[in-house]
């Protein structure tokens, strides 16, 4: 493993300020403008801003957790109020399906009414899923499962690693009201549900992770539901919800598992997602140096297995860049990540990223949380996709 903490805080500390602003949307490209440069003249400065409808792109790559991966997603926003003081709305629906047999159609969404009177947040999935699962906590050795792995979760190569497929569906959804400057609370409902649960490995071992924990703590290792309610407040001064400039934003959760509502089981849980941007440039305000906090805290009850907080179950699974999805979980687990972002290419097309992040996760055992920790960095570049909402298209590598 590799660390990038030197090299990142250097190159994010040494951007300099500048007192000219320029026109950031006009000025910038996206992929819809290139595309548009093969077909028609040259656009004008109010042509450039104008919004546009929904963009649809097909969507590939490679992805560790995923194998190699085939879709298509479709972004995009409105301005519902006035924007002096009403935020961007934005909404996201993407397909994808993977060489190691993974299907997920999924839609997100998030719409501020004028004033920001209200703010409705969901995160709807349907999901044929797997993952390669390495136990409860943080702290030991890495595993290296193999390689590059195209079609199949590896069985035989190490024996602490444990292949899991199941179904998913999550139905996520919460509003908010306004009730003071930047200040909202709400509430929302969260239903996760898992069927079909197939531990790859007990063809070929007497017991998994997976399968004692769901026994230890009366869950069926087959099928298990997480539903519960939500009591939420939040802060939200960003400047844009997606690839914000500068600001701070802060979601704070009590999540309460509920039999009444199809919960295999009641639980308690404290959840946080907590992100700060600094604009480093007037002259080029995508020179960001970014700092998130997203943690879960068990207050009472049991969650099933796959329910746990982990490595990439943020909502856009963009959390533990350096891990398969899973690597990391435990009945509370914390995430802290910080990030250089610098434009590379004049019209703002092309632009680059340094990032450096660590993971804690308790065990069911003798370790709690925070006494230790798996790190990781990299770097990567972002596409444009869509400069109305800030969608790029993302290729990191990290280790």
């Amino acid at each position: 493993m590799f660390f990038l903490s030197n090299y990142f805080f250097t190159i994010g500390l040494s951007a300099q300020q500048a007192d000219a602003k320029v026109d950031t949307l006009s000025a910038s490209k996206d992929i819809g403008d290139v595309a548009s440069s093969f077909f028609k003249k040259n656009k004008t400065a109010a042509e450039k801003i104008k919004p546009r409808g929904p963009a649809i792109l097909p969507s590939f790559g490679y992805n560790p957790s995923f194998g190699f991966v085939v879709g298509a997603k479709l972004a995009g926003g409105k301005q519902l109020g006035d924007a002096s003081n009403t935020a961007y709305s934005t909404v996201g629906l993407e397909a994808i399906i993977t060489s190691k047999g993974i299907i997920t159609l999924q839609a997100i969404h998030n719409v501020f009414t004028p004033g920001n009177q209200l703010n409705w947040q969901g995160n709807w999935q349907l999901s044929r899923f797997g993952i390669l699962d390495y136990g409860i906590g943080t702290g030991a050795a890495k595993i290296n499962s193999g390689g590059l792995i195209i079609d199949e979760f590896p069985v035989q190569d190490a024996d602490s690693a444990f292949p899991l497929r199941y179904y998913y569906i999550r139905l996520n959804e919460k509003v908010y009201k306004k009730i003071g400057p930047h200040l909202y609370a709400g509430g929302g409902v969260s239903i996760n549900i898992y069927t079909s649960i197939k531990d790859e490995k007990l063809a070929t071992v007497l017991s998994t992770p997976h399968q004692r924990y769901s026994v230890a703590n009366g869950f069926n290792p087959t099928k298990y539901s997480a539903n519960g309610f939500l009591l939420s407040l939040q802060y939200n001064s960003r400047e844009h919800p997606n690839r914000s400039y500068g600001g701070f934003y802060a979601d704070f959760n009590l999540r309460f598992n509920q039999r009444w509502m199809g919960s295999t089981k009641n639980a308690a849980q404290f959840q946080y997602d907590i992100r700060k941007y600094w604009s480093l440039s007037k002259l080029n305000p995508e020179h960001v140096l970014a700092i998130w906090h997203w943690a879960t805290y068990n207050l009472s009850g049991t969650v099933p297995y796959l329910d746990m907080p982990s490595t990439g179950s943020d909502t856009y699974k963009r959390s533990g860049r350096g891990y398969t999805i899973g690597r990391f979980k435990g009945p509370s687990f914390a995430y802290a990540e910080t990030e250089y972002r610098f434009p590379i290419s004049k019209n703002k097309l092309i632009s680059g990223v340094c990032f450096f992040n660590m993971q804690s996760a308790s065990n069911t055992v003798n370790k709690n949380l925070f006494s230790a920790f798996d790190l990781a960095g990299g770097t990567g570049l972002r596409i444009l996709f869509n400069k109305q909402t800030r969608t790029t298209l993302c290729i990191d590598y990290s280790k």
